[in-house]
């Protein structure tokens, strides 16, 4: 649990009652936080929470870089600034200051029960609350795109080498169309693979 924001209640005679606004981190927080830094991310904190709490969160959740009392433009400027180092950058956000950056982001999140506006401008919403699933999501990502390079990098591969000795008549036509149908079957197969995977995890 995360202390934050205090507030006195008054009356005319003075002092009734304190309260002490809390909230709690995510059960999965530093299990997401470190399953994205074992996939070289780097994970940065910004936040519209006073920046004494924003630390405490983040400490716990094992973020260094933490900025709070982020205004709307400020998380925009930090994206901007990010990008404009190169940087690819995605956007975590489930609340309304956050529709601005995670429109701006080269790939962002919002969670399904989310402010409608960051839903709305989020690329992808993950259903539920589970963390963990950002980077479920960014490791299949990565596992889909290796396997489209390599089916291209095989069908090229073929192409290059095969579709030229047929027209010189060097590979008959049926070897030829036996071939190409086994070639298809190969990026079929490898594509299951991604399937698979995930059947295997669950």
């Amino acid at each position: 649990q995360i202390d934050g924001m205090q507030i006195h209640l008054t009356d005319d005679q003075g002092w009734m009652a304190s309260f002490v606004l809390s909230e709690n981190l995510r059960a999965d927080a530093a299990q997401a936080v470190a399953a994205l830094k074992r996939q070289g991310i780097s994970v940065r904190m910004l936040s519209g929470d006073q920046d004494a709490s924003a630390r405490r969160a983040a400490a716990r959740a094992g973020i260094a870089a933490v900025q709070g009392e982020c205004t709307p433009e400020e998380k925009l400027n930090v994206l901007w600034r990010l990008q404009a180092e190169g940087r690819r950058v995605a956007m975590i956000g489930d609340g309304l200051n956050d529709g601005p950056s995670l429109a701006r982001a080269d790939a962002s999140f919002a969670f399904g029960e989310s402010v409608p506006m960051s839903r709305a401008k989020a690329d992808f919403v993950v259903l539920g609350d589970e963390l963990i699933k950002i980077p479920d999501a960014i490791a299949q990502a990565r596992r889909t795109l290796q396997v489209i390079r390599q089916n291209l990098a095989w069908a090229a591969g073929y192409n290059a080498i095969c579709v030229p000795v047929a027209i010189v008549g060097w590979l008959p036509a049926w070897l030829a169309g036996l071939g190409m149908a086994a070639s298809s079957l190969a990026v079929l197969l490898n594509a299951s693979r991604l399937a698979l995977a995930r059947q295997a995890k669950a």
